[in-house]
């Protein structure tokens, strides 16, 4: 009768089902009288010991503590957990803190990784989300491009402007290129040196052009731009490649161009590759490597030739078309490979699908080895130049003539500049390559440029702020009373700022150049103070980069932003892009003071100094020697 109780037999037992947990556990007997429930005792289902039940759960609820406590907990975790799941089943209202900051955060990801709008719309991404926060809601493809995204843009383009206000001279290179989407664009990017001596870049903007690149189309472009972002006023110098329409445009703004140098060395790299004996042995070159990429077999005959001949297992490379460095990258590859390659050629199997096919002659090889020679100078010089590890062609014979030549003219028309960056770079400021005369004839331009800036007072306390307070002496009696009648000061006669400007232009001069290895802004930011005048002229020099490489580099990223996924995207979605990904980084630590730039660019002080070292017999006598020999 007892076990008929406890499984719940509804002829011999009443169980009350009353909402306190509790009665799941416990149950009544029936009185032995009659078929009524006996509620003075109840009987615990587990134990089957009988509790005193007094009209209340109290002592119900001890005996399951004392005598079965993991019912409660098990209990107690359930309900939480049904609490936690309808607490996560609201929702974050679009305008709470949380959800903004998530928002942000996929706008940031978006931006910074190069990604399309519509990864909101992805399966995968919306799992991601929903995993990490079950509470928030994506915002739509739309609302991420006509909200979200303009938004970080205006608050992004506020601490650029900022930071642009304080430059003493701004310098902007700029480049034109065309989508996929065959739109064309024109990308600025501005370069400064700020209050801490550290080289500041920015994307500005990368317009569309409705037109074609006309020189005309570029130049009202490059006004709207110095106009928009308040630059008129910082003096500034714009660096660009070398294709006529770009040196028109600058020439109709009216401001100071300067040639992209690594351009130039493009130009002039092209230029070598045309002539006849190089090519024909490039393209012997190419005609093997091309081969090896076919053939399965000779692919396979190479690798087991490189095992025998401990060479690197390295493929070997076809240049591009288009790629003019990848040219040097194929003829280096296959000089390294090519006794195996040699051997492979050698091969019956390899012989038997192109019998045509021979290796260079010993002669080849020995022009190809010149040629990679002669070509490490220049290549060291774009990496100088550019800050990029991608090797250069233009130190074939028939070629350095038109090098030196092009050199020439550039440091003729922009000598004035030129030389007063390298005079102002203390690591070059010892112009060693250039005849005295034209050094001292440099130095003293510098002196009168430095006498004439304006607010010379207020350029000489430069960062006085900083100086530690002078402390005086406590005044006796006797001073007080006598002291401006007995002053033992003498008025020394007032220096005209000629000759201040000289007297520092000597001290800089008499202090030993520091080290190529070196940065000079942080020695002008450590020698300010010493000489405030040509610290002002330092500023605005050397923050002018000798190649429009920063603007070039926007391209891979372009590339990125702008493919057949994103093609739709309209001219100003893809300059806010482009303008988020380049400084978000900056408006993030810009309130801070702290910066940090991976697309740092060199100064023309270090271009044409690296440049005319490669070039100049005195120092590279091999050079000289390929070249006459080819």
């Amino acid at each position: 009768e007892f076990q008929k109780l406890l499984d719940y037999s509804p002829t011999k037992t009443i169980v009350h089902l009353l909402k306190a947990d509790v009665w799941q556990h416990f149950g009544f007997k029936n009185c032995e009288d009659s078929e009524e429930p006996d509620k003075s005792k109840a009987v615990c289902k587990m134990c089957k010991m009988e509790v005193k039940h007094c009209g209340n759960t109290t002592n119900l609820r001890n005996h399951l503590t004392r005598h079965h406590p993991d019912i409660l907990l098990a209990k107690t975790a359930d309900t939480k957990q049904r609490s936690l799941e309808k607490a996560f089943a609201v929702k974050f209202e679009s305008t709470s803190p949380r959800a903004q900051k998530i928002t942000q955060s996929v706008a940031t990801f978006i931006c910074k990784d190069i990604r399309p709008y519509s990864v909101v719309e992805n399966d995968g991404f919306q799992n991601l989300i929903n995993t990490l926060e079950p509470r928030y809601v994506l915002p739509s493809r739309k609302h991420l491009s006509e909200v979200v995204i303009p938004n970080m843009y205006e608050k992004v383009k506020h601490d650029v402007t900022a930071s642009l206000k304080s430059a003493e001279r701004v310098a902007i290179t700029c480049d034109s290129w065309t989508s996929r989407a065959t739109d064309n664009y024109l990308t600025i990017t501005s370069h400064h040196i700020d209050q801490e001596w550290r080289l500041v870049s920015h994307v500005l903007q990368t317009r569309t052009t409705e037109a074609s690149h006309t020189a005309a189309n570029l130049s009202e472009i490059m006004f709207k731009a110095i106009e928009e972002w308040e630059l008129t006023n910082k003096n500034p110098v714009i660096v660009t490649d070398n294709a006529a329409n770009m040196v028109r445009a600058v020439e109709i703004t009216g401001w100071l161009h300067i040639g992209c140098f690594a351009h130039t060395l493009n130009l002039a790299s092209q230029a070598g590759l045309k002539v006849p004996a190089v090519a024909q042995l490039l393209g012997r070159v190419r005609r093997i490597a091309s081969f090896f990429h076919r053939s399965t077999v000779a692919s396979c005959k190479l690798k087991e030739k490189q095992k025998i001949l401990n060479l690197p297992a390295h493929k070997l490379v076809n240049d591009g078309v288009t790629r003019w460095n990848s040219t040097l990258e194929m003829l280096e590859r296959f000089l390294e490979q090519q006794p195996a390659i040699s051997a492979a050629l050698l091969s019956p199997e390899v012989r038997r699908n192109d019998s045509n096919l021979c290796s260079l002659t010993e002669a080849d090889i020995t022009d190809g080895e010149d040629i990679v020679k002669a070509l490490k100078p220049l290549k060291a010089a774009t990496l100088v130049m550019s800050e990029e590890k991608s090797p250069t062609l233009s130190i074939i014979a028939p070629l350095h003539a038109q090098l030196l030549e092009k050199m020439i003219m550039y440091v003729t028309m922009h000598m004035y500049i030129q030389h007063n960056k390298l005079t102002l770079d203390p690591r070059f400021k010892a112009l060693p390559f250039l005849s005295k005369e034209t050094c001292n004839n440099t130095f003293s331009q510098l002196v009168l440029e430095a006498a004439g800036l304006e607010n010379v007072d207020t350029a000489i306390n430069i960062n006085m702020d900083y100086a530690p307070p002078i402390k005086r002496s406590k005044d006796s009696a006797l001073i007080f009373l006598l002291g401006p009648a007995y002053s033992t000061k003498t008025t020394a006669p007032q220096k005209t700022p000629t000759q201040k400007a000289k007297e520092e232009v000597n001290r800089y001069r008499g202090v030993e150049p520091v080290a190529l290895s070196e940065d000079p802004l942080i020695w002008w930011r450590d020698h300010e103070r010493e000489y405030p005048l040509l610290a002002l002229q330092a500023k605005q020099y050397l923050s002018i980069p000798g190649t429009s490489v920063p603007s070039e580099r926007v391209f891979s990223t372009a590339g990125d932003i702008v493919t057949a996924q994103r093609s739709c995207l309209t001219p100003q979605h893809v300059d806010q892009l482009l303008f988020l990904q380049k400084n978000l980084t900056v408006s993030k630590n810009i309130l801070k003071g702290s910066f940090s730039f991976s697309d740092r660019s060199v100064s023309v002080s270090s271009l044409v100094h690296a440049v005319l070292y490669c070039v100049s017999p005195k120092h590279n006598s091999g050079f000289q020697k390929s070249c006459v020999r080819h």
